[in-house]
């Protein structure tokens, strides 16, 4: 006999409220239902709840809502089975619909099952099985999820909803789409809201312009920007960029890294390391600073820029490279450090400059002082300085073309066969060329005065020191040495024997020998703190 469902409902509501005195736990409510029957051979202990033409079965519980076609109720347990286009509410918030759910009213724990579709105001998330626990008020899925929101879909193997926090935490396998970038991580939780993601584990930012991968990291994915650390690695504007922690902006062309950075430029050919570094895409522009390094393959060799600070600017064919604060330079066949570097690959120059001295400066350091804040360079044997020096290479081979150096030119080489002398001329103006690469011959002018050792070409004994005054000569190299001078105007002096020449008077006023400045190797361009 069929039981009308008005009659069914009041019974079992009055056993309901009857138990709440008794029971810490709320009984789980039946609203509404087509009917109901027993089965206790097959379904032992369960209220067999089924729709009507009218009516679908509504079970209710604190709160949350539960419609089904089929329901199978155990009030003793505090506990059902529901089946047939199951839609569970909660309040405003969530809307969840599948296939057949479980329900537990004293855990408070949903377990739902085929086709769960999970909707909230912000997003909604589709998978096949889904853990709902309303005490904690989290959601588990341990089979494929896609999530939506306004912007991207995400998708991953396994993953949870903290439901308060408005977070999703996805694990194995993790994926995001949208129209701008596409993001894959081991791991990811994801704030819905803030659209907002942290990321776990090895993961990978593919945006239409740049890609970045990392183990740790942050990003926000509305505003494309955020920071990686771990193994992070930029690719950017020709360049990549890697460093113990990266920051990226997108809309503002700008990255930034911070200890251990190096930016590869392989369009350039070369590479820049520091431990702090600023690119600015829009400008074409790096900066580097702390401990910066500049390494470039110039003529199948390898040029070390080593400085404070260094700004790279400017396309391959215009690139310009400015160091600041205490430059030294490495190459086979040159080196050299000043206070600061400009090079143009545009026109070939090199420029190393001086810091300028002050006005106390200028009043009390001798020549020799003011010397040694000049800029100094070496080819081979031969120690060079001046105020300022150019250096030119051809643009189509790269190779040393020419070099100037401008105000107090001072040349020096140890002599090789004396215990402590030095072969020096001084001057104001340097021009010089190079063959093949290697200093060919220089000329200088401008008050130009020489201290050089002479010796006997057949048993070289000393013949004397020539001391002379001239206003310009020119030199021819050979093998990195002085190899011949010849004075270009009547030159004044004298050679004289060397036991007639005091040590004091064998150097030049300004003389300073600088060797144990010129770096030979790599190790060498960097302080001891630094290293």
């Amino acid at each position: 006999m069929r039981i009308p469902s008005n009659v069914l409902i009041f019974a079992l509501v009055f056993t309901i409220n009857f138990s709440l005195l008794s029971q810490e736990n709320k009984i789980i409510e039946i609203r509404k239902a087509g009917g109901s029957r027993k089965d206790q051979q097959t379904y032992p202990g369960a209220n067999i709840l089924f729709k009507d033409i009218n009516d679908r079965v509504l079970l209710f519980h604190e709160g949350a809502l539960i419609e089904s076609d089929l329901a199978y109720f155990y009030s003793k347990d505090n506990f059902f089975k529901a089946e047939g286009n199951v839609i569970f509410t909660q309040g405003d918030t969530i809307k969840m619909t599948c296939k057949k759910i479980e329900y537990n009213g004293k855990t408070k724990i949903a377990k739902a099952n085929g086709n769960v579709f999970l909707k909230r105001p912000d997003t909604s998330l589709s998978t096949e099985e889904l853990k709902l626990n309303r005490i904690t008020n989290q959601a588990f899925y341990e089979s494929e999820g896609v999530i939506v929101d306004s912007s991207s879909t995400l998708t991953s193997s396994r993953g949870k909803y903290y439901i308060t926090e408005k977070k999703y935490r996805f694990v194995s396998n993790v994926n995001i789409y949208n129209p701008k970038y596409t993001v894959n991580s081991n791991q990811l939780d994801y704030y819905t809201e803030l659209n907002e993601a942290y990321l776990y584990g090895n993961s990978k930012i593919k945006g239409e312009n740049y890609t970045i991968e990392c183990k740790n990291g942050f990003y926000d994915l509305k505003n494309e920007k955020g920071y990686f650390k771990k193994d992070a690695t930029l690719y950017y504007d020709n360049k990549i960029i890697k460093g113990d922690s990266l920051y990226f902006e997108s809309k503002k062309n700008y990255a930034a890294g911070t200890e251990n950075v190096s930016i590869i430029d392989s369009i350039n050919s070369s590479i820049i390391k520091g431990h702090y570094a600023e690119i600015f895409k829009a400008r074409d522009s790096v900066v580097v600073t702390k401990n910066a390094l500049s390494i470039s393959i110039i003529d199948k060799d390898t040029l070390y820029i080593h400085a404070d600070t260094l700004l790279a600017t400017g396309p391959k064919e215009k690139r310009i490279i400015r160091g600041y604060y205490d430059v030294k330079i490495l190459k086979n066949d040159i080196t050299g450090r000043s206070d600061s570097l400009h090079l143009d690959r545009l026109v070939g120059l090199t420029k190393l400059l001086r810091k300028p001295l002050t006005r106390k400066q200028q009043q009390i350091f001798t020549e020799a002082q003011k010397n040694k804040s000049n800029p100094v360079i070496w080819f081979d044997k031969s120690q060079m300085s001046g105020d300022k020096i150019y250096l030119m290479s051809n643009k189509e081979t790269n190779k040393l073309d020419s070099l100037k150096i401008f105000g107090n030119v001072l040349i020096i080489e140890k002599d090789t066969l004396s215990e402590n002398g030095f072969n020096q001329i001084k001057g104001g103006l340097l021009d010089g060329s190079f063959k093949d690469g290697k200093l060919d011959n220089i000329i200088i002018t401008k008050n130009t005065e020489m201290i050089y050792y002479l010796y006997n070409d057949e048993d070289l004994q000393l013949i004397g020191i020539d001391k002379t005054t001239c206003s310009g000569l020119m030199m021819n190299f050979l093998e990195g040495e002085i190899n011949d001078i010849t004075f270009l105007v009547a030159p004044t002096g004298n050679v004289y024997p060397e036991n007639e020449i005091p040590l004091n008077d064998r150097t030049l006023k300004g003389f300073i020998w600088r060797d144990d400045e010129r770096p030979k190797s790599i190790y060498d361009l960097f302080d001891k703190d630094e290293n």
